[in-house]
């Protein structure tokens, strides 16, 4: 099992790439397209208030704090790229865990987390057999990609459903949350759903940078230079956008979801429409991008390569993340 530790910040606190904290969570192909019409922005509202967000482990000097924050970015970026089975009801769910709530407070929003995440198991379950059979594929030296594809249609059909089975655990939450609270989980969703963006939208998919899908892969399997040159060439090719991988249904519900939920009444049922649309482009579209990652990788591989890389989606199969620093 990967335990994923990510630390806890202040309520206002906002996670995202450059000085995110989060804690606890639950557990369409593309290619170098263009980035969506909300792509991040450096002077977005999460980056801002990220910037601001007071350290988590202050006593530590600056190298630590910077050590970890980076680590803690790299844990997330790195579940985002993997997991894509909640949609943005994942996104509620992680959010949760760093809205520092009282003792009363946090013990009755944590029966209601534990119900989304109940109502996500199928989903979860589903995006297992995905990442098993990418795993078989690997260290066969050849993915079945129809497979795969039936895989991810399976995970897009389970998320569809998860707004409508959630509805009354999500009135239930904003019910519980004060104001402010409300507030600061909806700009956490937002954030969540930035991080996503950009490493399943923005960043391309054949990127050599640091940070980057194949910079980690070279990294944990030792990849020669040819290795590398090979596969961020065979993953170059821009793949075209189709409805299946238009952001905007995730946008247009993150908004509407926003507005909901700060208001003082909130009718969970009422947002059914986006939110069906919103997890079923997560799960196709980041789905469908990793899956096309590894079918690029496979056959540059070494056996000794492929055995290692299996082992760690299978791995993966049980992320699991670890509070800390609450």
């Amino acid at each position: 099992m990967r335990h994923i530790r990510w630390t806890g910040g202040a309520v206002q606190g906002l996670i995202l790439v450059a000085g995110l904290g989060l804690t606890a969570c639950d557990n369409g192909p593309s290619g170098g397209q263009a980035a969506p019409a909300s792509a991040p922005s450096a002077a977005s509202p999460a980056a801002s208030a990220a910037a601001a967000m007071p350290s988590a482990s202050a006593a530590a000097g600056p190298e630590e704090n910077v050590a970890e924050s980076d680590s803690v970015n790299e844990d997330l970026r790195d579940y985002h790229r993997h997991h894509h089975h909640g949609g943005v009801t994942m996104f509620i769910s992680m959010a949760i865990d760093t809205l520092g709530l009282d003792p009363a407070k946090k013990a009755q929003v944590e029966k209601i987390q534990s119900d989304l995440r109940a109502k996500m198991a199928p989903a979860r379950d589903a995006e297992h057999d995905v990442l098993a059979t990418i795993a078989d594929g690997v260290a066969a030296g050849k993915i079945d990609t129809a497979k795969v594809e039936t895989a991810i249609g399976k995970v897009a059909t389970a998320s569809a459903t998860l707004h409508t089975a959630t509805s009354d655990a999500l009135t239930q939450l904003h019910d519980a949350l004060s104001p402010v609270e409300r507030v600061a989980l909806v700009d956490k969703v937002k954030a969540h759903w930035e991080v996503w963006q950009n490493v399943n939208v923005a960043e391309q998919a054949g990127s050599k940078e640091k940070g980057a899908r194949l910079a980690k892969l070279t990294e944990l399997l030792a990849l020669t230079p040819d290795q590398v040159e090979t596969i961020s060439k065979s993953l170059s090719a821009e793949v075209p956008a189709t409805p299946q991988t238009d952001p905007k249904a995730v946008d247009t519900h993150i908004q509407a979801f926003a507005t909901a939920f700060e208001a003082d009444k909130f009718d969970a049922k009422s947002l059914a429409t986006t939110g069906t649309a919103a997890a079923g482009h997560v799960a196709r579209h980041g789905g469908a991008r990793m899956a096309r990652f590894y079918e690029a990788v496979t056959p540059v591989l070494t056996p000794d390569q492929r055995t290692k890389l299996a082992a760690d989606l299978r791995e993966r199969l049980d992320d699991q993340h670890v509070a800390s620093g609450k």
